[in-house]
């Protein structure tokens, strides 16, 4: 499995719901704040360097895009959140896109919610992961850039982080500590999202 998500390739961009590709196989979609580090945990969890663009700009990928692992299998990089500099109008048509994209999709499998270790379950965390629950789409938590923090600081942060999803959505969530700079809990990552994605 792990070998397999290594192939991950660019395969499309879409900015509305008639340029996405077929409804069909499995795909597992990556959402998280401009800074929350999901471009980085992309590129460690296929251990690329460049399949999704490190911007010295938060927020750069405006559309879903897809990465190819195998025919029957798709990786999802969602809109960051927090576009400052993006006009109003643009920000709803992404709100909508995403919103009809979670209610609609059948390939989604699973959900990658991106946030940083020391800023954790922000209210757009809280959104997306909502959407996969209302789906009933299993979901989890990636602490990211945890390497930041010492071994205990991480796990005060986990074990605050888990019990509060865990009120918030009981046991549909799930959480771990990681750094795409350490490589801190990326085995642990790619096996869950390899189920999800049946590889």
């Amino acid at each position: 499995m792990s070998l397999l998500i290594e192939r991950a390739h660019y395969f499309v961009s879409a900015h509305n719901m008639r340029q996405l590709p077929p409804d069909e196989g499995a795909e597992v979609a990556f959402a998280g704040r401009s800074n929350a580090g999901k471009s980085s945990a992309l590129n460690a969890l296929t251990r690329q360097n460049a399949l999704a663009r490190v911007s010295k700009t938060p927020g750069r990928t405006q559309q879903l895009v897809f990465f190819r692992v195998t025919l029957e299998a798709h990786l999802v990089d969602l809109p960051g959140y927090g576009y400052a500099k993006v006009p109003l109008d643009l920000q709803a048509h992404w709100q909508a896109f995403i919103d009809q994209y979670f209610r609609t999709r059948q390939a989604l499998r699973g959900l990658v919610v991106v946030m940083d270790i020391r800023h954790p379950l922000k209210e757009y965390d809280r959104q997306m992961l909502s959407y996969a629950v209302q789906r009933g789409l299993p979901a989890h938590a990636l602490l990211t850039k945890a390497d930041k923090l010492s071994r205990s600081q991480q796990m005060i942060s986990l074990n605050k982080v888990k019990k509060e999803l865990h009120e918030a959505f009981g046991d549909t969530v799930g959480v771990q500590v990681f750094s795409g700079e350490s490589r801190l809990g990326v085995d642990e990552a790619r096996g869950i999202i390899g189920g999800w994605l049946g590889l």
